[in-house]
C-alpha cells in the first residue's frame, strides 16, 4: 500500500461504511478492512489518517478502534504462534516512532484508543525493543499541558500496572529498576507542582478537576512501582509522598464535591487511592513506614467519620476500612486500639453505620438476586463497605476479643430489641445483628465445611435458636425476604458447628422456602440443603 490521498481516501471510505447499522454495508467493510490489514504501510496509513484534523471526528475515532485492534491481534500473534509476522520490521519502527506523539496531541476519545495500543506494544517491546519509550513520556510532563501530562500518566498506568501482580524475576527487576532511573524523580517533582498547582488554583473549579485527576493518576503509577518493593528512591522521599497524601486526605475543596449520589467524583478517587497506597506501604514496607502510621490512623478514622453513606463513597471507605483493617493486625500497632474509648468509638461510628443494610442494598436484592448472591456468598463483594466492616470486626475481635465482645453484646441488645419494638419496620436492625454476630464469631473454617472456628465467647446455638430459627419459622415464607435469606445463610455458614440434632430442626424450615417468591431465598435454601446433605462425619460417613 501506498501512502498516498487516493489510499487514505479509500481508507476512509471503508471506515465510514464500518459506522453503518445496516449488516449488508457494514459487513462487507469489516472483510475489507481484515483482508488488507496485512499490506505493507496499513498501520501508517491508518496512524496517518487519525491525525488528520479535517477528517470527521467519528472516522477518526473508528480508525483509532481498528488500530488498537490490529495491534492486539498482530503485535505479537507471530511470538505466539510461530507463523510468519504479519507486520514488517520498517512499519513497527514507523509506528513507534509516531504514536506516542500522536497519542498525547489526539482529542481524549482517540487518545484513549491509541494508549491502549501503545500499552499493549510496551507489554511485548518495552523497554529492550522499545527503550526510548520512558525517556519520551517523561519528557512531556515539563510541556505544563495537562491534556498531554494527563495522557502520559494514563499510558504510564496502563503499562505499569502489570508490576502489581507479575511474578518476582531477574527480567522483571530489572525492568522495574530502568523505569525507576528514569520515571520516579519526574514523577515526585510532579507530584510537587501538582499540589503546588491546587493552590494556585483555588478558585477555579475546571482547572482543579484536571489537577486532581493528574494527581489521582500520579497516586496509580505510585502504587504500581513501590508494588514489588520498595524502591530506594521513594524510601528516601517517603516525607514528601506521606506529607501530600496526609495533605490530600485531610483538604476539604467543597468545588469538587459532586450532587451524585452514586457516580464518585475525583475527589473520591483520589481518596481513594491513597489508601490503598497507604495500605500497601503498611504491609509490605512496615518497619520504613512506621513513623507515619498513628498520622494516617487518625486522618483516616476522621475521613471515615465524616463520609457519607452515599454509594459514590463506597470505594473511598471499603479502602479506609481496609487500611484500619490491615494497621490493627500488626501487634506493634495495638496500642493505637487499645483504649476501650477508641475501640467503642471504632464500633458505633465506623463498624456498625458501614454494616447497615442501605436502600442501595435492598434494590440490588430484589431486582438483581443473582449479583447479590455473587457478592454475598460468592465472595465478590470484597470491595464493599460491609466485607470491608467484617474485616476490620473481625480483625479487632481477634486482638481484643474480649473487649470488642463486650462492646458488640451492648449494640446486639440495642439492635435487637429495636427490632423486637416493630419487626416490620425496624428489620434492617435485625439484618445489622444477625451480620455483627456472624463477623465477630468467625474465626476459620473453608468453602467445603464452612465456618469452623468461632470465638469461644459467642453461644452460636443459643443465638440460632432464639433469633434465627423464629425467622425460618414463620408462617409466611415471603414475609421480611432479607431476614429470611439472613437466616438462611446463618444456617448453612455455620452447619458445622450447630450440631445435628439443630440441623435436623432446620431442614424442614429449609426445605419449605424452596417455592419462596424472592431469588435469594429460595436459592439460598438450596444452597442451605445441599450444603448439609454432603455433610460428613469424622469417619468420612454421610451424616
Amino acid at each position: 500500500m501506498e501512502l498516498n490521498d487516493a489510499n487514505l481516501q479509500q481508507l476512509c471510505g471503508y471506515l465510514q461504511q464500518t459506522l453503518s447499522p445496516d449488516p449488508n454495508v457494514r459487513r462487507p467493510a469489516e472483510k475489507i478492512l481484515e483482508s488488507i490489514e496485512s499490506n505493507q504501510l496499513y498501520p501508517v496509513l491508518l496512524l496517518t489518517l487519525i491525525d488528520k484534523a479535517e477528517i470527521d471526528m467519528t472516522i477518526r475515532i473508528a480508525g483509532s478502534i481498528a488500530f488498537k485492534n490490529y495491534i492486539k491481534r498482530n503485535w505479537a500473534a507471530h511470538e505466539d504462534d510461530g507463523s510468519p509476522d504479519r507486520i514488517a520490521a520498517s512499519d513497527r519502527a514507523a509506528v513507534k516512532s509516531m504514536i506516542v506523539t500522536l497519542m498525547l496531541k489526539s482529542p481524549l476519545s482517540v487518545q484513549k484508543q491509541l494508549s491502549d495500543a501503545v500499552s499493549i506494544i510496551g507489554k511485548h517491546d518495552f523497554p529492550k525493543k522499545w527503550p526510548e519509550l520512558i525517556g519520551e513520556m517523561v519528557d512531556k510532563f515539563g510541556t505544563g499541558d495537562f491534556n498531554v501530562i494527563n495522557g502520559v500518566l494514563q499510558t504510564a498506568h496502563s503499562l505499569f500496572k502489570r508490576y502489581r501482580f507479575e511474578f518476582k524475576s531477574q527480567s522483571l527487576w530489572e525492568e522495574i529498576k530502568f523505569v525507576l532511573d528514569r520515571m520516579a524523580k519526574p514523577l515526585t517533582d510532579l507530584l510537587l507542582a501538582l499540589m503546588n498547582l491546587t493552590k494556585a488554583h483555588e478558585g477555579n473549579v475546571e482547572a482543579l478537576k484536571v489537577i486532581y485527576g493528574s494527581l489521582v493518576l500520579v497516586c496509580k503509577v505510585f502504587y504500581s512501582l513501590n508494588s514489588q518493593d520498595l524502591p530506594e528512591f521513594f524510601e528516601d522521599n517517603m516525607q514528601t509522598w506521606m506529607n501530600a497524601f496526609h495533605e490530600l486526605l485531610t483538604i476539604d475543596v467543597p468545588s469538587l464535591n459532586t450532587n451524585d449520589d452514586e457516580e464518585a467524583g475525583v475527589l473520591e478517587h483520589l481518596r481513594s487511592q491513597i489508601c490503598e497506597n497507604i495500605a500497601m506501604y503498611a504491609q509490605k514496607y512496615d518497619e520504613e513506614f512506621r513513623p507515619f502510621v498513628q498520622q494516617f490512623v487518625t486522618d483516616v478514622w476522621e475521613l471515615l467519620v465524616k463520609t457519607g453513606i452515599q454509594t459514590k463513597y463506597d470505594n473511598l471507605v471499603s479502602n479506609a476500612l481496609q487500611l484500619l483493617s490491615h494497621v490493627a493486625e500488626r501487634t506493634h500497632y495495638r496500642a493505637l486500639f487499645e483504649d476501650p474509648k477508641i475501640l467503642a468509638s471504632i464500633c458505633e461510628k465506623v463498624a456498625i453505620p458501614n454494616m447497615d443494610f442501605r436502600q442501595s442494598d435492598e434494590e440490588l436484592f430484589e431486582d438483581s438476586p443473582e449479583e447479590y448472591i455473587r457478592r454475598d456468598i460468592e465472595g465478590s463483594d470484597i470491595d464493599t463497605r460491609r466485607r470491608a466492616a467484617c474485616d476490620l470486626v473481625k480483625t479487632l475481635s481477634v486482638n481484643f476479643e474480649a473487649k470488642i465482645f463486650q462492646i458488640f453484646s451492648e449494640y446486639l441488645q440495642i439492635l435487637l430489641a429495636k427490632y423486637n419494638e416493630n419487626p416490620k419496620a425496624n428489620w434492617r436492625a435485625k439484618d445489622t445483628a444477625i451480620y455483627l454476630v456472624t463477623s465477630f464469631a468467625s474465626r476459620g473454617g473453608s468453602q467445603k465445611h464452612g465456618v469452623t472456628q468461632t470465638s469461644e465467647l459467642v453461644p452460636l446455638p443459643v443465638f440460632c435458636a432464639q433469633q434465627i430459627i423464629p425467622e425460618l419459622e414463620r408462617p409466611d415464607i415471603n414475609e421480611l425476604p432479607v431476614l429470611k435469606a439472613d437466616a438462611l445463610k446463618f444456617v448453612m455458614v455455620f452447619r458445622s458447628l450447630l450440631g445435628q440434632q439443630t440441623l435436623l430442626s432446620c431442614l424442614p424450615q429449609l426445605i419449605r422456602h424452596l417455592p419462596a417468591e424472592s431469588g435469594v431465598v429460595h436459592s439460598y435454601a438450596a444452597c442451605s440443603i445441599d450444603k448439609i446433605l454432603i455433610m460428613r462425619d469424622s469417619n468420612n460417613s454421610l451424616l
